[in-house]
C-alpha cells in the first residue's frame, strides 16, 4: 500500500503528491525524489478531494450527495443513484468550505444548492422528515430497512444542519440568495419534531406509514443524535419541551454516568457501548459540524471535554494497542463505523479487528490538531495508494493487508467541514448564528455558546 517514489505538483495553488515511480535516466536508476508539502497545503488538498465527493461526484438529477462511490464500479442492488439525506446535510456544508477555499464561487454554489432546495421540496417526507435515503432521479423514499421506509428524524436533523447553515450563509444576500433562504426555512419548519415523541417525554428516531412505530427506537444519549435534540427544542413551528431533552436525551441524569478509560474522563456515558466506556468516533463528529462545542455546556457536561478526550481516547488506544494490530501507533489510530473486512461495520475497541476509518482522526482535527496531522501526514505522504479522487478511502488494515477503493458519504463529509472548523471556526459561526439556535440551546439548559 505504499508508494515510494513521490514528487510534487502544484494546482490553483493546492498542493498535489503524485507518482513517479521507478523513474529512469541514462545516468541513475530508482531514485526517489522528495518534496516538502505544508501541513495548510495538505489540509487544502483534503478539503478539495473530499468535497469534490459531493461536488463533481453529486448525484446528477438532484444534486444530492451519493450514499456511497464504488471506484471498482460495483454496486448492490444497482444503488447508483441513491442519495442519502444525513450524508447530504454533511456536503451541503462541505460545499460551504468549497466556497471559502476558492474551489468554486458563491455563483456555482448557489446554482447548486437551488437545485437542492428544489428537490427536497418535492421529496417523499413523513410528518415533514425525510427518509435516510431517497431515489435522487425520482424523490421516492428508497428503504434503509424492511420497516425503516417513512422518516428518520435522525437523518432529517443531519440534513437541517446544513440547510440552516447554508440558509445563514446566504439570508443578506441578493434578492435570488434570498429567495434560497426562504425556500430553506420553510423546509425546516415544515419538520413536525414534536410528532415523532408519539406523546411521550422522549424523541424516536424512525416512523413508517406501513409500520407506524414498529422501530421502536427511542434515542437517548449519549450518542451521535445531540443535535436531533437540539433542533426539535429550536424549532418555531414544531418544538419539543425542555422535558423532552431532560428524560429523553439525559435518561433524567443517568447520562452523566461516566467513567475513566484510557487515562481520560468519558465525560457522559457512551450509552449502548456496554462492553466498553467509549463509542465510534463519528459521535464526535456528525453533531457538532455546526454545534460549536468549544464553549458549550449544560448541567451533564462540558462538549469540549467530551468530544476532545473522545478523540484522545481513541489516541491513546491506538498507542497501547491491546490487541497488537500491524500499523497501530501515532500515524494509525481512530475506531468509528464505515466499510470493513466483512462488510459494513461499527468499530470501536470492543469492536476492534484491525480496521483504521481515516474519518476518524481527520474530523477530530479541532480536538487532537497534532495527531490528526500525523495521519494526514501519514496517508498522503507515505501511503498515497490509500488516496483516491475524493480523498482517503473509506478503510484500511495494515493487519490484513487490506484497504477498500470505495466511499461513503457520512465519512467524507465530516473531513473538510471539520478541518475548516479547526481552521476558522466558519461552519461553526454560521450555525450557531441562526438565531433558533441559540434560542433552543436556551430552551433546554445551554450555556456559554
Amino acid at each position: 500500500m505504499k508508494k515510494q517514489y513521490l514528487i510534487l505538483f502544484t494546482l490553483a495553488g493546492i498542493g498535489f503528491w503524485s507518482c513517479a515511480g521507478n523513474k529512469t535516466d541514462q545516468k541513475e536508476q530508482n531514485f526517489t525524489v522528495k518534496v516538502a508539502i505544508s501541513n495548510d497545503s495538505l489540509m487544502t488538498r483534503i478539503q478539495y478531494e473530499t468535497f469534490q465527493y459531493f461536488w463533481d461526484n453529486a448525484e446528477p438529477t438532484s444534486g444530492m450527495g451519493r450514499e456511497r462511490t464504488h471506484m471498482d464500479g460495483k454496486y448492490p442492488d444497482n444503488d447508483l443513484h441513491i442519495v442519502t439525506t444525513g450524508g447530504s446535510g454533511f456536503g451541503l456544508m462541505a460545499i460551504l468550505v468549497g466556497i471559502e477555499r476558492g474551489f468554486i464561487t458563491q455563483e456555482q454554489a448557489l446554482q447548486r444548492f437551488e437545485q437542492i432546495t428544489d428537490f427536497l421540496e418535492k421529496a417523499d417526507r413523513f410528518h415533514g422528515a425525510w427518509p435516510h435515503w431517497l431515489n435522487g432521479e425520482t424523490g421516492k423514499v428508497k428503504p434503509f430497512g424492511t420497516k425503516d421506509n417513512g422518516g428518520d428524524l435522525v437523518e432529517t436533523a443531519f440534513l437541517v444542519q446544513g440547510l440552516l447553515t447554508v440558509r445563514e450563509y446566504y439570508k443578506d444576500g441578493n434578492a435570488r440568495e434570498k429567495g434560497l433562504a426562504a425556500k430553506i426555512d420553510d423546509l425546516w419548519k415544515g419538520v413536525e419534531w414534536n410528532w415523532y415523541t408519539r406523546g411521550e417525554k422522549v424523541l424516536y428516531w424512525h416512523w413508517s406509514p406501513q409500520y407506524a412505530w414498529e422501530m421502536d427506537f427511542p434515542v437517548g444519549g449519549y450518542n451521535e443524535c445531540l443535535i436531533m435534540y437540539v433542533l426539535a427544542a429550536a424549532s418555531p413551528t414544531f418544538p419539543i419541551g425542555p422535558e423532552v431533552y431532560h428524560q429523553g436525551w439525559a435518561r433524567n441524569g443517568a447520562i452523566t454516568d461516566d467513567t475513566t478509560f484510557m487515562g481520560y474522563e468519558t465525560v457522559l456515558d457512551h450509552y449502548e457501548t456496554s462492553d466498553d466506556p467509549v463509542g465510534p468516533l463519528f459521535w464526535a463528529h456528525y453533531s457538532y459540524l455546526g454545534l460549536d462545542p468549544r464553549n458549550l455546556k449544560d448541567r451533564y457536561a462540558d462538549y469540549w471535554k467530551l468530544n476532545q478526550n473522545h478523540a484522545l481516547i481513541h489516541y491513546a488506544y491506538a498507542l497501547e494497542n491491546p490487541k497488537g494490530f500491524e500499523g497501530y501507533g501515532k500515524n494509525n489510530w481512530g475506531l468509528t463505523s464505515s466499510y470493513s473486512t466483512n462488510g459494513y461495520n461499527g468499530h470501536q475497541p470492543s469492536n476492534d479487528t484491525g480496521v483504521i476509518s481515516p474519518t476518524a482522526a481527520l474530523s477530530s482535527f479541532p480536538y487532537t490538531p497534532e495527531q490528526s496531522m500525523d495521519v494526514l501526514r501519514f496517508i498522503y505522504t507515505e501511503a498515497d495508494s490509500l488516496v483516491g479522487d475524493y480523498g482517503p478511502y473509506d478503510a484500511y488494515s495494515f493487519e490484513k493487508d487490506w484497504y477498500t477503493r470505495r466511499y461513503l458519504a457520512i465519512d467524507q463529509g465530516p473531513i473538510p467541514v471539520m478541518i475548516e472548523n479547526h481552521r476558522t471556526g466558519k461552519l461553526w459561526a454560521l450555525f450557531m448564528g441562526a438565531p433558533e439556535v441559540s434560542a433552543g440551546l436556551e430552551r433546554i439548559g445551554f450555556t456559554s455558546y
